[in-house]
């Protein structure tokens, strides 16, 4: 099977083609930087990142670009009630949003370009359109001529009789459509603003990812990503722009679109007061947990955040490094020693049908389908848990070379997941909800069950069951035997 997408266009999936054998060029919208990055951010750029890796781990050469809005209404507006410049505070932002993305895993583009970067080739994309008379100029503004577009709408499948029936009034008269939108848009006191053929003025929102993705990937590539609240208009206006610098070709081949954040099962919303970002959600859970439970669910779909969901997948989550702890401690060696290519044993004696890998493949073939691949990471788990318990009757040495090339699969698939990246000894002593200064390591749990066993030698039964709830509040749970107590990591 070869790798298939859904192509938001068409709407339906396609077999993958890049426009050059081995070769994948890739843009995603990326953030507008006035505030600081929440789970819906979240939810868009893992979902790409695991699609960026995954390509990478196929063997495509992939150029990605992802671009920083820092100049937009919100900017100017939050900037001009601190006092604070809009490209300054924009900065200030972007900074905190690559802290999340580092936390999260999630891989830098090669190109992060920014709006105030771009500047001049924005200008020189609008100037094109203008002499094609697609553009018209009012009083320093430039507005794109919806009606120059035969095909307006095409990408979201919106009717342009039905937008224009069912715009508002617009305020600006001097519009020829009230569908018509700024490509550049005149300065006004207190804005950032440069030099342009029209005045001083700044760009409009939709033009910049055109400029952009042209200067990086050229007038045509092969993947543009975002979050569906941009399919209209902004995706539709960059179809707009750019075919409009391009002659009416196409200048992108696939769409691809996440599904949005529901709360509770209610949509994401700071006017539901529903809203969270990424840095409150960490104080909680740990990154790669929020990793996880985003890739629980189809990158196209809606995903349900809730503490109940987040919760499940913490647990799964100190199992599967539990598991790795345990798998480790039978072979005596550390994460970093485990080379991160299986060798084909495992597959022999687990997956004779159908060899793990190759079910892995077939699942990210499909349209990127992390779940489905996940599942096949959730039946390893298990038989690594069954030979590091060397419980399967095998002869010790068959058993340990079938639980190396076990870890091996999980090393190499973790760089396509970008979970499982850390070692569980770093992951296991920090648990979630605590500063690394406060966690409980494995050596102060056994230094918490030696001062147990004393409490209660000395019938101070009060303190030993409360140290029996703090290993229980964190997931950690004990069994008491005659030779000893025991504990682990709560599956």
């Amino acid at each position: 099977m070869s790798l298939t997408v859904y192509n938001s266009k068409t709407r339906q999936k396609e077999q993958f083609e890049p426009l050059q054998p081995g070769k994948v060029l890739m843009y995603v919208c990326g953030i507008t930087p006035y505030d600081y990055s929440h789970i819906g951010h979240a939810r868009c750029y893992v979902a790409f990142d695991v699609i960026y890796r995954y390509l990478m781990y196929a063997g495509f050469d992939v150029t990605y670009t992802r671009n920083y809005t820092d100049i937009d209404d919100k900017i100017i507006k939050r900037a001009n009630e601190r006092g604070v410049g809009a490209v300054e505070l924009a900065a200030e932002f972007i900074e905190a949003y690559k802290k999340d993305m580092k936390a999260l895993h999630v891989l830098p583009a090669n190109h992060e370009p920014k709006v105030s970067e771009t500047i001049k080739e924005i200008i020189e994309m609008v100037q094109t359109i203008v002499e094609r008379e697609m553009a018209y100029v009012v009083d320093g503004d430039v507005y794109f001529r919806i009606d120059s577009m035969h095909d307006y709408g095409k990408l979201s499948g919106r009717n342009i009789e039905d937008l224009r029936s069912g715009a508002r009034v617009e305020v600006d008269s001097r519009k020829e459509n009230p569908l018509d939108f700024a490509l550049w848009k005149s300065a006004k006191p207190g804005e950032p603003s440069w030099d342009s053929p029209w005045g001083q003025g700044r760009p409009g929102w939709h033009i910049e990812c055109s400029a952009m993705s042209q200067k990086f990937l050229g007038d045509l590539f092969d993947i543009h990503g975002g979050g569906k609240d941009l399919l209209f208009p902004h995706h539709e206006n960059e179809v707009a722009q750019s075919e409009a610098c391009t002659g009416g070709k196409t200048h992108v081949r696939y769409w691809l679109h996440n599904g949005f954040v529901n709360i509770d099962n209610e949509k994401m919303s700071k006017s539901l007061d529903n809203f969270f970002t990424i840095r409150e959600v960490l104080k909680l859970y740990h990154p790669e947990t929020l990793r996880l439970f985003l890739l629980n669910t189809h990158y196209r779909g809606p995903i349900n955040y809730s503490d109940s969901n987040l919760n499940e997948a913490r647990k799964r989550l100190d199992y599967f490094y539990e598991t790795l702890r345990k798998s480790l401690k039978t072979l005596d060696l550390t994460w970093e020693a485990v080379e991160g290519k299986a060798e084909g044993d495992f597959d022999k004696h687990f997956y004779s049908e159908s060899p793990l890998r190759s079910r892995f493949v077939e699942a990210l073939d499909d349209d990127f389908n992390a779940p489905k691949a996940m599942g096949e990471m959730s039946d390893l788990f298990s038989q690594l848990n069954q030979l590091a318990d060397r419980g399967l009757g095998l002869e010790q040495d068959l058993n340990d070379r079938l639980l190396l090339d076990g870890l091996r699969y999980v090393k190499e698939f973790a760089q396509v997941f970008g979970v499982w990246l850390e070692s569980p000894e770093a992951y296991l002593a920090t648990p979630q909800g605590q500063s690394a200064e406060n966690a409980l390591t494995p050596d102060k749990i056994e230094a918490l069950l030696v001062e147990r066993r004393e409490a209660r030698a000395a019938r101070n039964f009060q303190r030993a069951d409360e140290i029996r709830k703090l290993l229980a509040d964190n997931n950690i749970e004990i069994k008491d035997a005659p030779d000893g107590t025991t504990w682990k990591y709560a599956s």
